[in-house]
């Protein structure tokens, strides 16, 4: 749903009720959906719904998805037993199925034995002569000394095996004669198929079957054995033997069942064995584990305790080896820079007393130098000059010394930060005078309140207004200030020499240069980068640097707000809006929206009137249209990202002036001289 232009910002008491009803709006909305059926249906990208379900699903699966991945043993033990399982199902399956194919193949051949005496004794009854008036008297008669023959059949080759097997006669011919069977077994327990197979054939024929009964006995499965045969009157009929399987198939059970308990019994007992084992091996890698994590806290003295002298123990003896060396090179390491620091601040009081006699005298032969001859004069000013580098460097030096005792303190209170950029610009005015440089400020159109300690803020911006000064080859440099959230920031833009790839952390080390044959016109010491950024991390804060080469360079310096604020990110993104790589982006999308435009201009004609542009440190930008409805900030350029693009607020809007601004040197600037 499109949002109202006069809905209310979320600092306003509308807003603040709107929220409040929210979780109200919401359960409703799911009591709608869920009473409408539409609870699968409503699955709109980025809907309420699905995400409630996801959120449904997936909560009470985080522990065990968490515990799995952390949990070493538990994938073991539970690998072994899901292998094992596997293992166990696929030898009961083999076993079963041999189990199986034997007692069949067994109950087939005494089957067949059974049924074959039964058919021989069948047919030598058949062929026995009758008794004298056995046969004769009418067809009616004729017939029902056939039926009655089947019948005595039947009940004579079932007598043999009772409760082993029955015996079923069927005509050759289907509704001749009634079938005969014994133990209340139906004839259609015998199937078609072998009833055909006996019609053609002259040998016995055999199939699995189900056998039922009239009795309303549960049908079991069995053996079905059969043959044709001739009768008394050389008619034929059909012989079959129904064998059922009930002793096999309680036999087969019996065995899935034992096979059953010992798998589960085997699982159990691998999974206990992988327990076990693993356990083992996994105690010592959790202490070891817990022992470099108190020693990574700073706890050196922690070690493994060793028992045996397997391959763990020789682990754990080698691990405490490690640790006891890497404390001993630690606390070498930790005597040494305290020895160092404790070097340096010594070395710095003790010089404070020479300095002071030596600053003294040569300041009287200072204001002597008119008295000399010009080679002593000139020696007494070179004199001056490196005495004051001299006093900067011992001060630099007393300040490194206080940031690695731990002893500096911070002073916040809530400052301007333009008032500070002002002094630091006025201090610099005379050193961008002699380099031809103009000093830009963007962004202090409204107040930048911070609690910061303005000296220590005043040294980081002066160091880094006079480093772009000094580095800048005489082109324009830009000091610009946002806020936002929770955070402040001050970058400085210079279109000097740049830097190179690697330099931007390195650039803060003590002592480091990026160009050694360079003079330093200003008397530097090397230490004013160390010293800002130890004063950006005494507030909190961040000090990043950004460079290209020959495309100049960016220092950001971003502070919280409110003292003991964490930082989230900052207002202004680290890589500037006109370094190479964004005006080449900017330029790939304007021919791209050129090319597909289907109305443009073929030509444009120059302008005239317009002003010379050559000398501009960069190219000229493309327009972008202004943005006038103002967003919510949030920072989102973290620190040691690089460039990295975030939303700014209304007051640092100003984008399109600041690059006319940097653009056009002939233009006026509003904020000079500040």
């Amino acid at each position: 749903m499109p949002l109202s232009s006069a809905a209310p910002q979320p600092g306003e008491p509308g807003a603040r009720a709107e929220r409040a009803a929210a979780p109200g709006r919401k359960a409703s909305q799911l009591r709608r959906l869920l009473q409408g059926g539409r609870l699968f249906h409503d699955r709109a990208p980025g809907g309420p719904v699905p995400r409630l379900l996801m959120r449904w699903v997936r909560r009470p699966l985080l522990p065990a998805v968490r515990l799995w991945r952390r949990n070493l043993q538990l994938r073991v033990v539970a690998g072994t037993l899901l292998m094992s399982l596997g293992v166990v199902l696929l030898l009961g399956l083999v076993v079963i199925g041999q189990v199986r194919n034997g007692l069949l193949e067994a109950k087939g051949k005494a089957a067949q034995t059974q049924a074959a005496g039964g058919f021989a004794a069948a047919q030598e009854k058949a062929n026995a002569p009758l008794a004298p008036g056995g046969q004769g008297g009418d067809a009616a008669d004729g017939t029902s000394a056939n039926n009655s023959w089947r019948t005595e059949l039947v009940d004579q080759l079932a007598s043999g095996g009772k409760n082993a097997f029955n015996v079923v006669a069927l005509s050759a011919d289907e509704g001749t004669r009634a079938p005969r069977g014994s133990g209340s077994v139906e004839a259609a327990s015998i199937p078609q198929s072998l009833r055909d197979s006996v019609n053609k054939g002259p040998g016995a024929f055999q199939t699995y079957s189900l056998i039922q009964y009239a009795n309303g006995q549960e049908p079991q499965p069995g053996l079905v054995v059969g043959k044709r045969l001739y009768d008394i009157d050389h008619n034929p009929y059909q012989l079959y033997y129904l064998f059922p399987l009930t002793q096999e198939e309680k036999s087969l059970t019996l065995v899935k069942g034992t096979l059953a308990t010992a798998g589960l019994f085997v699982v159990v007992l691998l999974g206990a064995i992988a327990w076990f084992v693993v356990r083992q091996v996994v105690t010592p890698v959790r202490m070891a584990a817990g022992i470099a994590e108190r020693l990574s806290a700073g706890r050196l003295q922690e070690r493994m305790k060793v028992t045996g002298e397997d391959d763990i123990a020789r682990l754990g003896e080698a691990f405490n080896k490690m640790a006891q060396n890497l404390q001993l090179k630690i606390q070498q390491l930790e005597e040494l820079s305290r020895m160092q620091r404790r070097f340096v601040s010594d070395v710095s009081h003790e010089l404070r007393t020479p300095l002071t006699t030596v600053r003294m005298a040569a300041d009287v032969i200072h204001e002597a130098r008119s008295d000399f001859d010009p080679v002593t004069a000139r020696s007494a000013e070179l004199l001056g000059d490196q005495l004051d580098r001299f006093e900067s460097l011992l001060s630099d030096l007393l300040e490194i010394s206080r940031f690695d005792a731990g002893a500096a303190a911070l002073e916040a209170e809530p400052i301007d930060l333009r008032q500070v950029v002002r002094r630091v610009i006025g201090g610099a005015e005379p050193l961008a005078e002699r380099k031809g440089t103009r000093i830009r400020v963007v962004g202090d159109e409204q107040p930048v309140i911070a609690e910061a300690d303005a000296r220590r803020v005043e040294r980081v911006l002066r160091n880094l207004v006079v480093n772009a000064v000094e580095h800048g080859e005489g082109r324009d440099v830009v000091v610009r200030m946002a806020v936002a959230g929770g955070a402040v920031a001050v970058a400085v833009r210079d279109y000097g020499v740049g830097l190179k790839p690697g330099e931007a952390t390195r650039v803060f080390n003590r002592f480091w240069r990026a160009d050694p044959a360079r003079a330093r016109t200003t008397g530097g010491t090397g230490l004013g980068l160390s010293i800002a950024v130890e004063d950006a991390r005494l507030h909190g804060g961040w000090l990043q640097a950004w460079g290209e080469p020959g495309g100049g360079s960016q220092f950001r310096l971003t502070l919280p707000r409110t003292a003991d604020e964490p930082l989230r990110g900052s207002p202004i993104p680290l890589e500037p809006e006109d370094s190479r790589r964004n005006r080449e982006s900017r330029e790939r999308a304007t021919v791209a929206s050129m090319t597909g435009s289907e109305h443009r201009l073929t030509a444009v004609p120059a302008q005239p009137g317009g002003n010379d542009r050559s000398s501009l440190p960069v190219p000229s930008p493309t327009p972008v249209a202004p943005r006038t409805t103002p967003v919510s900030v949030h920072p989102a350029a973290l620190p040691g990202s690089g460039a990295r693009v975030v939303a700014r607020g209304a007051e640092d809007r100003s984008g399109g002036d600041f690059d006319s601004a940097v653009q056009d040197p002939e233009r006026g600037d509003a904020n000079r001289g500040h």
